[in-house]
């Protein structure tokens, strides 16, 4: 797996471009997955760029990051993991957008990334007769190399999102099983497995484990979460990458790399401990942020405001759970547009956007056909009162349809 290939003699020395395979590697490759699909929804929801807005700014940003990460002539640490982070949106849109904007089935869009990924992966053998990560030494294997990485992340996300909305797994037992396969794929590493194609099989199931840890830190605690939110998840563990990356953007500027990407020795043991710091300071953090058990009167919903424009009962219960904190939002949203309060409406609507984007992981793998029908409902209603001459006429019609659907979601509990 390590024959090489001649290189022209116009190129320059071409240093490996990919960092060792070290824990610190795999624990920043984790994190990285959940920054980038949380700092997507962010963009696309609670800044409000939208869907296509923010698809088209990631795209943009990847494009001139990628550029400048091919330019260059070795491993610069806070570029490479910058463009992985990227990537990691990028990947995880290609798959929302097949299987959210045109339907696509997830078994369909699983089994067409994975002969995608496999078709890349002949092409590089059959040009390089190498897919190890430690010969990424000539731009043409780099390009194989990124092309591969953009393609794992999105079977990894579509993968992901089979096992835990298809199959209704959710996103705890998600983190188990996902995390369960890469110890498995270790173990048959250290049993004689070959070493590149466990590193494949590995940095593909990151992706759905990365995002089923984010999912269990940002929801709440009524959904099984940790309740810490997407923005407070982010920064965490966003804290923790620079710090790791920094660490080893000062080792590769004294050390320097060697030709076939390995680092200056650094101790494994050392190396194991600042990825085992990462963790526990992941964990520690989500230890103390957490916030505490809901009182008894606001578990059981008492606490809840009452529910008066569509007569749904606070403690009424669907496939997809508990609707009410929707219903809520909606009924309030249209006692606005029928007063004729057009900007107060538009602005409570946010507040619909933002808890049902937020719920998605939890509610979604229940009853993923209702989850989607709820949501083309909802994408109709924020349409309806953002368009650039909102009419009451059809604001109330959405909102109309939208209670007619969350009322029907109820009656099928």
């Amino acid at each position: 797996m390590e024959t090489t290939t001649t290189r022209p003699s116009t190129l320059a020395p071409f240093l490996n471009k990919v960092p060792a395979i070290t824990a610190t590697f795999w624990m920043i490759k984790i994190l990285s997955t959940t920054i980038g699909e949380t700092f997507a929804d962010f963009l696309a929801v609670q800044v409000g760029l939208g869907t296509a807005l923010t698809d088209g700014a990631m795209l943009t940003v990847l494009a001139v990051t990628l550029v400048a990460q091919l330019r260059t002539r070795r491993y610069v640490p806070w570029l490479y993991w910058l463009t992985v982070v990227l990537v990691s949106i990028v990947g995880t849109q290609i798959t929302d957008f097949f299987t959210d904007q045109l339907g696509v089935s997830l078994y369909v869009s699983t089994g067409v990334f994975a002969v995608v990924l496999a078709v890349v992966f002949v092409i590089w053998w059959s040009e390089e007769r190498t897919l190890a990560i430690t010969a990424i030494d000539t731009p043409r294997r780099e390009r194989f190399y990124w092309g591969a990485i953009l393609v794992t992340f999105a079977l990894g996300t579509a993968g992901g999102d089979l096992a835990t909305e298809a199959l209704s797994l959710g996103f705890r037992n998600g983190a188990l099983i996902f995390g369960g396969l890469i110890l498995a794929a270790w173990a048959a590493r250290r049993a004689g497995a070959d070493a590149v194609a466990v590193f494949w099989v590995a940095y593909v199931l990151t992706r759905p484990l990365g995002a089923s840890l984010g999912d269990l830190l940002t929801q709440e605690r009524g959904y099984g979460g940790l309740g810490l939110g997407a923005s407070t998840t982010s920064l965490l563990f966003l804290a923790v990458i620079v710090a790791l990356v920094t660490r080893e953007q000062l080792n590769v500027n004294r050390h320097g790399i060697r030709t076939k990407g390995e680092p200056h020795p650094v101790s494994a043991v050392r190396d194991s401990a600042w990825a085992a710091g990462g963790a526990a300071a992941v964990a520690l953090a989500a230890v103390a942020l957490t916030p505490s058990a809901p009182t008894a009167a606001a578990a059981s919903g008492t606490a809840r405001p009452a529910v008066t424009a569509t007569g749904i009962e606070a403690d009424t219960t669907s496939p997809l759970g508990d609707l009410t904190n929707f219903a809520v939002i909606v009924d309030d949203v249209s006692s606005k547009v029928s007063a004729g309060d057009q900007p107060a409406a538009t602005t409570r609507v946010k507040d619909l956007e933002v808890a049902w984007d937020d719920a998605e992981a939890a509610i979604k793998p229940s009853s993923p056909g209702d989850w989607h029908t709820m949501d083309s409902a909802i994408d109709e209603t924020l349409t309806a009162l953002r368009a650039s001459a909102p009419t009451p006429q059809a604001s109330g019609a959405a909102l109309k349809h939208l209670q007619g659907v969350i009322a029907t979601l109820e009656k099928k509990k």
